[in-house]
């Protein structure tokens, strides 16, 4: 037999072979039956496990949605929850949408086509702000450095075409001109005569190109350190000539930070090149372009439908997903966390939150033992590592209460002149102005920052805490009535992950407390990042079907992984578990179909590994692995030893 010996496993990952053996590609000798089976929905550019449990989800909360909202059953009185339905009957009324064409958007479009002068954009530059309609973005966020106070961040608007990695001239091109032609369509069907619909559409592109130039990449923001750069007020507002900062900050009622955090300097730095008079109808083409894009999704199907040819060549979709699924999409999208609060309550059972708490309790406890057990760290630093972890807060489920701009939310009916678009129009302002008035204030470490319906997880640095939401306590991930490994393999590498960011390349460099804040000693975070050159090494270059990943752009997550399945296989082993069982069920969470549109996407612009990999790469690396399966040097999952990385 052939010795491969290669990351990843033998034979390409995006393709089914029911025949392979463990031994020489885990990920498939698991998945590829599933993977045969299950074709990508209608409207999406793939499917995962996250998205089964997901449709389950869906499929229950539909039901309740339609009996509350045709009076069959009485609302819930959790608060807030009569506001989502009421939004929930407003998007399933896609006959009224059809009827009302691009009337929903009609003053606002009129609007942005009124702004003729530089100086029309300064005076309604809190207006543009607020509706999401700049190409920046201010929010209130707490303090890298003191997790405690709320300041500004500065953000730049996305591009056109995701990561600056797009626009290296091998297809930007190609790219840009169908996402050109898709807006000056979308802008004739919105009413506006085809010349300057053109020239609109024209002029984005021209912005858009010259914005990737200044843009940081995926790469750079995947490292924390390189989106903060505190900026005292007067030196922000000098950065601009051309645009109103001190008016912005002033309307917005955020001009009383402390400071304001610049997430990308080389952007502001740039302000008056990219927007001046003589580049005006850049900067209007791209306000007017960026707009009908955004919000076609909120009018009749046929604008929907018109978003498709640019989707098809960025994610490989070619259909709007089924009518259900969208409606529940757009209804968790506004209100996800008081959905997410009746979800907890009614569908988590306090059994199944009690045992996948023990568990959760039973990782921490083994991290904490290999913590004290570390060969490479310093007493020193490994005492301060066993201190975070210690105040490691954990969000099991639901939260208790949500944010408080679900108060201010008002959703006016269709009878009252209310529609999709204008509902989530006024609401986002309103969620947005809820934001700026924590200027200054306290933070509020309770807040989750997802809701219990969001399939995943995640560790939040400045709060020092980990949220496991009730929807991933199902199966594959968990089930009271699933094997302990299996569940391990599951859930409990999912825990093991986001414990582990906390003592990634990013939440190292955060204490017990959330601030950044260097707890390392010399020698020990040399020796830390010369593991973490490992971890990119491992990854760099990794085939998954057409594309290759980038190693430095995925190392935070494949730490966490990393981590994950250490710890994972550690409690397991302790509870006596099956190892090989912890391993396939490892590998079934991170089944995966996609478009190969969507691969090149995710490669190049997420901080995430493509799920093969996080599969098959990390198994390599655990010694327990080739003992379980027996995989030896000929073997295609056989890594030799001195090429396996541990970290945690």
């Amino acid at each position: 037999m052939t010795n491969f010996n290669v990351r990843g496993g033998a034979g390409d990952t995006t393709k089914p072979d029911v025949n392979v053996r463990p031994q020489d590609n885990l990920y498939l000798a698991v998945n590829s039956k599933w993977m045969t089976e299950t074709p990508i929905p209608k409207g999406d550019p793939w499917i995962t496990s996250f998205d089964e449990i997901e449709k389950k989800t869906r499929e229950q909360l539909m039901q309740d949605f339609e009996d509350f909202a045709s009076g069959k059953k009485a609302v819930p009185t959790i608060k807030n929850f009569d506001k989502a339905i009421e939004f929930y009957r407003i998007v399933e009324a896609f006959a009224k949408r059809e009827e009302d064409g691009a009337a929903p958007i009609k003053d606002d479009l009129t609007f942005l086509e009124s702004l003729n002068t530089l100086e029309d954009v300064n005076q309604n530059l809190s207006k543009l702000l607020l509706d999401g309609n700049l190409p920046f973005s201010l929010e209130v966020t707490p303090d890298f450095k003191n997790a405690q106070l709320n300041v500004v961040t500065f953000n730049r608007h996305a591009l056109i075409l995701s990561d600056t990695s797009y626009y290296d001239g091998k297809r930007t091109d190609e790219l840009l001109g169908i996402w050109q032609k898709q807006t000056a369509n979308l802008l004739e069907m919105a009413g506006i005569e085809q010349n300057k619909a053109q020239q609109y559409a024209s002029g984005a592109v021209k912005l858009d190109r010259r914005l990737a130039k200044v843009y940081q990449s995926a790469e750079d923001n995947a490292q924390i350190e390189n989106t903060y750069h505190p900026m005292s007020v007067a030196k922000f507002i000098k950065k601009s000539k051309s645009l109103d900062l001190a008016g912005l900050l002033t309307q917005t009622g955020i001009a009383k930070t402390k400071f304001v955090i610049v997430s990308e300097p080389k952007y502001l730095d740039n302000f008056d090149n990219l927007f001046n008079d003589q580049n005006f109808a850049e900067l209007k083409g791209w306000l007017i372009s960026v707009f009908i894009n955004y919000e076609a999704n909120y009018l009749s199907r046929a604008f929907r439908v018109a978003t498709l040819p640019f989707r098809k060549v960025m994610w490989g979709v070619d259909s709007l997903p089924v009518d259900n699924q969208f409606v529940y999409n757009q209804t968790t999208k506004l209100f996800g966390d008081v959905i997410g609060q009746y979800y907890g309550q009614k569908y988590l059972g306090e059994t199944a939150k009690a045992d996948a708490t023990e568990m959760v309790k039973n990782m921490v406890k083994v991290y904490q033992e290999r913590l004290q057990n570390n060969t490479w760290l310093s007493s020193v630093t490994k005492e301060k590592a066993i201190k975070k972890l210690a105040t490691l807060k954990l969000k099991i489920g639901y939260p208790e209460h949500v944010q408080k701009f679900y108060d201010l939310f008002k959703v006016v009916p269709t009878q009252a002149g209310g529609t999709f678009y204008s509902n989530v129009r006024d609401n986002q302002r309103v969620k947005i102005e809820a934001n700026f008035a924590k200027i200054n204030q306290p933070v509020d470490h309770s807040i989750w920052i997802m809701s219990a319906i969001d399939a995943d997880a995640c560790y939040d640095p400045q709060n020092n805490d980990v949220t496991l939401p009730a929807i991933i306590l199902q199966k594959p991930f968990y089930s009271l009535d699933q094997d302990r490994a299996a569940n391990y393999g599951g859930f409990g590498t999912v825990i093991g992950h986001e414990i582990s960011h906390a003592f990634d390349n990013n939440g190292a460099q955060f204490d017990e407390l959330g601030n950044m804040k260097n707890w390392w000693t010399d020698e020990d975070f040399a020796e830390f990042n010369k593991r973490i050159n490992a971890e990119i090494a491992l990854f760099d270059g990794v085939k998954v079907g057409p594309v290759k990943l980038n190693g430095k752009l995925c190392v935070s997550e494949n730490i966490g992984d990393q981590g994950g399945v250490t710890v994972a296989l550690e409690a397991n082993k302790k509870d006596g578990g099956d190892a090989s069982k912890l391993f396939d069920n490892y590998a079934r969470v991170w089944e995966t179909n996609s478009t190969n549109e969507f691969l090149q996407l995710v490669a190049s612009s997420d901080v995430h590994a493509l799920s093969q990999a996080r599969v098959n790469v990390q198994v390599q690396c655990q010694d327990e692995f080739y003992q379980a399966y027996d995989v030896n040097p000929t073997d295609g999952m056989w890594l030799e030893p001195a090429k396996r990385v541990q970290i945690w």
